[in-house]
């Protein structure tokens, strides 16, 4: 069963073809891979949604996605009867592997329209047992189910949502969260929740995630867990590649860079290419990044803590690259810059500390929620790297 538009369809009759008024490209997505995997096809094609490179078409044999539906089934124990929320766009990978797992687990599929809020268009009563959100997404509401703990005062209606929306996050058998990092302020959030989060590892060319790390409860750990039938290791560069029935067997090779756990687990660093040269200085971003977040959580009086934010190169004739920080939302006033800098000089090695803030209302984002670094910089009149 899929509900759409305020009701229930049988996938039979999806199938066969009934007319559903389409207004949205989410629901018209939705459709066109319903029927398409109702009517048996085996291949699949779907893009990449560009974020560290054009977008491309990847296809994908019914048998990889299929393979990818029963390693995250089994790991997350899904049963037939759940409800699973479909939030994400269905064009790509992440909410079309939604669909999957409906169609191989025996799921009901709820789909709503890709929003910061995917809870709003439910009914109050609406159960929902697996949910793949974007951080945003989770952020937004996190800090709405949240309310209610908060020194804040807040109305009735407020209360009442607060309630509803945390009611809803606990007895959700299974959060998944992937796109992005976690930040640590989101981390503290998700900790206060009873339902299992689970933050993925993988890309479209592995049909979604082959990996997961549980963010909260005692089995809370750094290191992604491949799933059963996922074989990792690491090349000269220390970066991983991997394969498994959801790559039809095919090696993988990433340009992420990891620490191999004994356990067979590993710790994700960051991307290899993604690193700058400052005065001679290899720069790791997601090492800097990394440190800036840690550093904005532990003293939000340096006005970071709630913001997004990310690290990038820009030209210089002395340095080759200077390190700047690109911060979405209104500028820190002088005071607040020079106690930004001199917070961060302290906390980071030399070189590796922005030299400049950027400051720009909102950040470009990808069709998958992710920060669109390249297009953010273009829209500040910044030269790209």
């Amino acid at each position: 069963m899929i509900w759409i538009d305020g009701r229930w369809w049988d996938t039979a009759a999806l199938a066969k073809g009934v007319d559903i008024a389409v207004a949205s490209e989410q629901v018209q997505a939705v459709l066109d891979f319903s029927r398409a995997w109702l009517r048996g096809e085996e291949l699949f094609e779907v893009h990449t949604s560009g974020s560290t490179g054009l977008p491309k078409p990847i296809r994908l044999t019914r048998c990889q996605m299929e393979a990818s539906a029963r390693a995250t089934g089994a790991v997350l124990g899904l049963t037939a009867g759940m409800t699973a929320l479909v939030c994400l766009p269905v064009r790509y990978i992440a909410g079309r592997m939604l669909l999957v797992r409906g169609f191989v687990c025996g799921l009901k599929l709820v789909v709503v329209e890709p929003a910061s809020d995917p809870l709003a268009e439910l009914p109050d009563d609406a159960a929902i047992d697996l949910a793949s959100f974007v951080p945003l997404q989770l952020q937004t509401l996190l800090d709405r189910a949240l309310a209610a703990d908060s020194d804040v005062e807040f109305s009735d209606a407020t209360a009442v949502q607060a309630l509803r929306y945390r009611r809803s996050l606990d007895s959700m058998h299974a959060i998944l969260v992937g796109g992005g990092p976690v930040s640590p302020a989101l981390a503290t959030q998700i900790r206060q929740i009873k339902a299992p989060v689970y933050h993925t590892y993988g890309m479209t060319e592995t049909a979604t995630h082959v990996a997961l790390r549980r963010l909260n409860g005692p089995e809370a750990t750094p290191a992604f867990v491949p799933l059963p039938g996922v074989n990792i290791g690491v090349d000269g560069r220390s970066c991983l590649h991997l394969r498994g029935p959801m790559t039809a067997d095919a090696t993988i090779q990433t340009n992420d860079r990891v620490e191999l756990q004994p356990d067979g687990s590993f710790v994700w660093i960051g991307r290899w290419d993604n690193v700058l040269n400052s005065g001679g200085v290899k720069v790791h971003v997601e090492s800097v990044e990394a440190s800036i977040e840690v550093l904005a959580a532990a003293q939000p009086e340096l006005g970071l803590a709630r913001r997004r934010f990310f690290v990038a190169g820009q030209p210089d004739e002395r340095l080759g690259q200077e390190i700047v920080l690109v911060v979405e939302g209104a500028a820190l006033d002088d005071e607040g810059q020079m106690q930004l800098r001199r917070a961060l000089n302290l906390a980071l090695p030399r070189y590796h500390a922005p030299r400049r803030f950027i400051f720009t209302p909102c950040f470009v984002a990808t069709p998958t929620g992710k920060i669109d670094r390249k297009a953010t910089l273009a829209a500040t009149g910044m030269p790209l790297p």
